[in-house]
């Protein structure tokens, strides 16, 4: 791997674990053994590591954010199973760029061109919920008005958004797959009321999945 790319892991995996606030250009130079000034002839600061981590996050997800735009779930896919996976790759994609959502506000205010970008991602997320909640309409696996779905797609890319964020103040150390996990099963909780029966069935599977999961992890 090459020393800037080593620097990006490295960097993405302390601010992850201890923060990116708590986290100095200093103690990426530590971790790596490696000297500062080679560290700044790659990247001038802390800045421009930021940057280049958000804009590999931000190509990510807006891939994956598109697919149900891009190719809507009303071609026989549109159920709550496969909605599942989809979701649990977006919230799998997130928890590897987790720092940015664990401090959010304060990364905002700071890095003023990484928010304007960061506002897009939203915009797009909450476009692929309502595509997702559109799809399920037309295949009449949830009955639901118009109106209702952009108040469910609206509450979802909030819960999306803060999930990781409540999640660590909340519940301290867990593992990344029940994070995941519970994160999927918040926003299909918000769908279950306008699931017909046989989806309903489903999810109270997937619940009864989280509770096992959490009695291994005792």
């Amino acid at each position: 791997m090459k020393t800037r790319d080593r620097i990006l892991h490295t960097s993405l995996a302390l601010f992850n674990d201890n923060g990116e606030a708590n986290t100095t250009s200093i103690d990426i130079a530590n971790e790596m053994e490696i000297s500062p000034g080679n560290l700044y002839y790659h990247f001038k600061g802390k800045d421009q590591i930021i940057t280049e981590l958000f804009s590999q996050y931000e190509h990510a997800i807006s891939l994956t954010l598109s697919a149900p735009i891009d190719r809507p779930l009303s071609d026989g896919k549109g159920t709550a199973e496969d909605n599942w996976y989809y979701l649990y790759v977006v919230i799998e994609e997130m928890y590897q760029y987790r720092f940015l959502y664990h401090n959010l506000e304060n990364i905002m205010q700071r890095y003023t061109h990484v928010k304007r970008r960061f506002k897009r991602l939203m915009q797009l997320k909450r476009s692929a919920l309502y595509a997702i909640c559109k799809a399920l309409l037309q295949q009449e696996v949830i009955d639901a008005q118009n109106q209702q779905l952009l108040g469910l797609a609206d509450n979802m890319t909030l819960n999306l958004t803060f999930w990781l964020s409540y999640s660590a103040l909340v519940h301290d150390e867990r593992s990344p797959e029940i994070i995941i996990h519970q994160g999927v099963l918040q926003l299909l909780t918000m769908i279950a009321p306008y699931l017909g029966e046989e989806e309903r069935s489903f999810y109270h599977d997937c619940d009864s999945i989280f509770g096992s999961m959490l009695d291994n992890a005792d």
